[in-house]
């Protein structure tokens, strides 16, 4: 049993699942710019190569759908940013449903036992993202097969099990009065899982999300998977990985994040 955590809140996309968020982001904007608002276009500085996984990660990931559409909006000086926001964030999210109903995204693998191997250690476990779509992602992941297929034994995996069904809270997609950085998200999941925030860890990908765990007086694992170590080391996760298989599970029974010995 761990003797330091006993709680761990795991944010989704970019953690847990390899969404097609920032796919539908960018895809959203290209057809808003070359349709309804191409009047606009040459007076903004957006072009499609400037949509970048860099900027999607500094600029949008972590934020609510609608703060999220403005935040890009303005990055590419796009008059009326916040008035335009609402038509993006809805063409987006249409975009991103029909991406995820046709099944294309993919969970991690590294993420998936590391989860597993968390809850053995005695740790409970939530989901938090600002995303309302992470229900869908999460209900169509099948524990069970995954633990199966890679020769995990597990006695918290049980026949059937969906990824969704094996947290102990969910409070993904809810709507808080404040968003990351802000740590109303990351308290709320601690309280749902009855454990003070001191005794929480928080898996992240964002640097919102890693200054949200810190404010709300949570270790933060720092997790880079696109190339953006630095961004995310200046946000100071008390440990930063490039893959969750190289968080060292002994430390972390005994209460302690770390990195695995090379």
């Amino acid at each position: 049993m761990a003797t330091g955590f006993r709680g761990a809140i795991f944010d989704v996309d970019g953690v847990l699942v390899d969404s097609p968020h920032e796919r539908a982001w960018r895809d959203a904007l290209k057809e808003l710019m070359e349709t309804q608002w191409s009047d606009v276009q040459p007076h903004t500085s957006y072009s499609p190569e400037r949509f970048t996984p860099q900027v999607y990660q500094q600029v949008m990931s972590g934020k609510p759908r609608f703060s999220g559409a403005q935040a890009a909006l303005e990055y590419f000086d796009v008059p009326d940013a916040e008035t335009r926001s609402r038509t993006y964030g809805d063409r987006k999210q249409s975009m991103v449903i029909e991406l995820i109903e046709a099944g294309e995204f993919t969970a991690y693998p590294d993420a998936l036992r590391f989860i597993i191997a968390v809850k053995d250690a005695g740790i409970r476990v939530a989901a938090a993202s600002s995303s309302k779509n992470a229900g869908l992602f999460l209900r169509q992941i099948r524990l069970d097969t995954f633990a199966q297929e890679n020769g995990l034994e597990s006695e918290q995996v049980t026949p059937a099990l969906t990824l969704l069904e094996f947290f102990d809270a969910d409070i993904s997609g809810r709507d808080f009065a404040r968003g990351k950085p802000h740590p109303e998200i990351f308290l709320t999941g601690a309280s749902e899982l009855g454990v003070p925030p001191e005794e929480c860890f928080v898996v992240e990908d964002a640097v919102s999300g890693i200054q949200a765990a810190k404010a709300g007086g949570m270790a933060a694992l720092g997790l880079s998977r696109a190339d953006d170590e630095d961004l995310l080391g200046a946000a100071e996760p008390d440990v930063l990985v490039t893959s969750l298989d190289d968080v060292d599970l002994a430390a972390l029974r005994e209460g302690r994040l770390a990195r695995r010995a090379a």
